[in-house]
This record gives structure tokens, sequence and C-alpha cells, in this order.
């Protein structure tokens, strides 16, 4: 699987507070993504896991810190360079696969590609290109709203690896899943994260030691979360 290559996700000395600096989920938190591999982020309900993802793919910003993709200092950007930032290096995937039940599986992988400014001839061919790798060919045309949930997440999966990112950002990706199709999503990010960095914020211990390395958010900062069952 082909990826762009681009430098180091880095977080230095970042500070993250919520009610006016009383709740502080992220304090002086360094951190450093790069790929390929996968990284799981747990933590309890409130730990600022989400909160951490969401910095990383440049959603929400520090309140003190530094934040680099690519080797550029994010705070030095305007709003349409994130922007572009964002969309070119970053895929995410989240709880609930958010895709418009009016649209076919292919249209919607199609639509994240126009929203990464890819041209309408090249969308087409990515969009087939990103199905066929989640086994989702077979319903390309079918609207999902008529697609099962676990079809959906895959669809969602396609959508975010579908423009071939180098980070990876996946929320609870399995949160609403059966056990089957947990399995099936959780194959999927692993084939990706041997091409690219693949980050999960997941609750699911048992996937979080299947991933190359797992750091717990808690009280503020990070530490190691156990020994990986991947080497």
């Amino acid at each position: 699987m082909s990826v762009v290559h681009v430098a180091p996700v880095e977080l230095r000395a970042v500070t993250r507070t919520f009610d006016g600096g009383k709740v502080r989920p992220l304090e002086d938190v360094d951190l450093t993504i790069d790929g390929p591999g996968s990284l799981a982020l747990i933590g309890a309900s409130g730990s600022g896991k989400t909160t951490l993802l969401n910095i990383v793919g440049l959603l929400d910003e520090p309140d003190a810190g530094t934040v680099l993709v690519g080797g550029a200092v994010v705070s030095t950007l305007d709003d349409r360079a994130v922007t572009r930032l964002r969309a070119r290096h970053f895929g995410f995937v989240f709880q609930d696969a958010l895709v418009d039940p009016r649209r076919t599986a292919r249209e919607n992988v199609a639509l994240g590609l126009a929203f990464a400014g890819i041209g309408a001839h090249e969308r087409g061919l990515l969009a087939d290109e990103a199905l066929s790798k989640t086994d989702m060919s077979h319903r390309a045309n079918t609207y999902a709203g008529d697609l099962s949930g676990g079809e959906r997440q895959r669809v969602a999966v396609a959508r975010a690896i579908a423009h071939r990112p180098p980070v990876l950002l996946c929320d609870e990706p399995t949160g609403n899943l059966d056990p089957a199709n947990t399995e099936r999503v959780f194959a999927l990010l692993s084939e990706y994260a041997t091409a690219a960095a693949v980050v999960v914020v997941t609750h699911d211990l048992d996937l979080a030691q299947r991933c190359a390395r797992a750091l717990q958010v808690t009280g503020g900062g990070l530490r190691p979360a156990f020994e990986s069952a991947v080497t």
C-alpha cells in the first residue's frame, strides 16, 4: 500500500485546559508520531484521549506548547493552510461512521476525496481502490443507508485511507461493532499500519495490546500502558 511519506507529527510541551484552567487533561505533553506502525491511546473516560487525538489531527488547538506536522509549526499557519495540511496528511475514522445514507458507498468515499482537493477522475480511481482494500467493492453502488453497521464502518475506513494519508487517526473505531466486525475493521487498520502511522483511541484493551505500542493518558500526561503483544 503506497503512502506519501511525511515527517513525524510532533507535540512539544502541549497543554490543553478547560473550564477556565480548572480542568487540565493535557499538561506539558511530548509525543512523536511517525510511521509505519500502530499506536493505541487508552485511559479512563475524560482522561484526555480524544482531546489529544484532536490536537494531533489539527481539529483543536493547545493552550500552550508546539505542534509540528511535516516540520511545519502549525501555529504559524493561517486557517487555509491548516485546512490543507489536515486534508493532506490525516485520515479520520470515528466511532460513528458518519456516512451520508443518501449516497452510495462509492459516492461517500469520493466525497471525502473531493474535500481533499483531488480531481474528479482521480477521485473515482482512488475510491474504487479504497473500497477494494476494505472488501466493499461489491457494495460500491449501494446506498449507505442500506448497509449494515459493519459495512458502513468499512466505508468510513475506505474514505479515510483513499487519499493515502501518512497518519490515520481513529477514535473508538470499533466501539459500535460486534466482535466479528470489530476484528474485521481492526484488521484493516493493522494492514494500513504497515505503511503509515495509525493512532487508535480505544477502551478495548485486547485491541490496544495488539498495537505496536500503547500509551495511557492519565493525570495530564502519557505513560507506557503495558508491554505490547506486537514487537
